[in-house]
């Protein structure tokens, strides 16, 4: 979790107000937010709230994940799962929060350091922000595989649903240069991190999920990883290109996952982009660069 650099005390309004706008009109963050704070309970896991709020969990932890990443909640652990400490400050508060998410019209009068309230005079003070900035990519726009440019049939000869995960991981290491060793665990982050592909003429920080044959039928959030948040792990990486890779169909779940996954950790000001790998893409990767693989 980023570590708070403002003082919440001297700050409180603007806390309230920065919570407020996080959870929005979205009524799945708000479940998630209301059983965080529900009840003594600093500390619940993420089955915790799957009970309490009937979501799936799924949406618990990319709803979890958009609230730890605007620091209204803390990502912990507990019992050696996914969990949401609350912020005591924010508990103390939290009728406040909710009647601005339920009230705009008072969301947008309530009083800050950059909008404050006086008798007699209003005053606007206009402080350059920093707004979420993210942009989809897909697999041609990469100059590192700038190669598969030129290959845009399917040969369904090649048979990469039977490729073992590790020769796609080796693949693309030789594809972006990259030869540093990356051994898999159970709680890691990313399949493949690399500050050495080319985007838009620039090198760029990568972290890549990969699946291969032992993944079947679509690719759904579910399939990502025993608990299914196998994505939200990747976004713990400190990268600013996240790609899914996959030899056969992405389902459109997981791209709403890695948007708003990129639109939580583009909150500090930084671009991120997003995209995935499906099968046809990897065919043509393959096509262009076959000694590689």
């Amino acid at each position: 979790m980023p570590i708070k650099v403002s003082d919440i005390g001297s700050n409180l309004n603007e806390n309230i107000q920065h919570a407020a706008d996080t959870i929005g009109r979205s009524k799945h963050r708000r479940k998630v937010f209301e059983a965080i704070y529900r009840g003594k309970t600093k500390v619940k896991t993420v089955s915790d709230l799957i009970k309490m709020t009937g979501l799936g969990r799924v949406r618990v932890l990319q709803e979890g994940g958009i609230l730890s990443a605007n620091q209204i909640v803390e990502k912990t652990k507990k019992d050696s799962e996914t969990a949401y400490k609350k912020d005591e400050t924010f508990t103390h508060h939290k009728r406040r929060i909710l009647s601005l998410v339920d009230d705009p019209s008072k969301a947008a009068k309530y009083p800050t350091k950059q909008r404050p309230s006086v008798k007699s005079t209003t005053y606007k003070i206009v402080v350059p922000g920093k707004r979420s900035r993210v942009k989809p990519v897909t697999v041609d726009e990469i100059d590192s595989f700038h190669k598969i440019r030129k290959f845009t049939k399917i040969d369904s000869s090649l048979g990469l649903d039977k490729m073992l995960e590790s020769k796609l991981k080796s693949g693309l290491k030789k594809i972006i240069g990259e030869t540093h060793t990356f051994k898999d665990w159970g709680g890691e982050q990313n399949d493949l991190y690399t500050n050495k592909i080319r985007y838009k003429s620039k090198r760029r920080t990568a972290a890549f999920a990969l699946k291969g044959k032992a993944t079947k039928g679509s690719l759904t959030p579910n399939k990502m990883g025993k608990n299914g948040d196998q994505i939200s792990r990747l976004f713990t990486s400190s990268a600013e290109m996240f790609l899914v890779v996959y030899h056969g169909k992405i389902d459109e779940s997981i791209v709403s996952q890695l948007e708003a996954f990129s639109l939580a950790k583009s909150m500090i000001g930084t671009t991120i982009y997003y995209g995935v790998i499906d099968g046809d893409d990897l065919n043509r990767l393959y096509q262009a660069y076959k000694t590689c693989f």
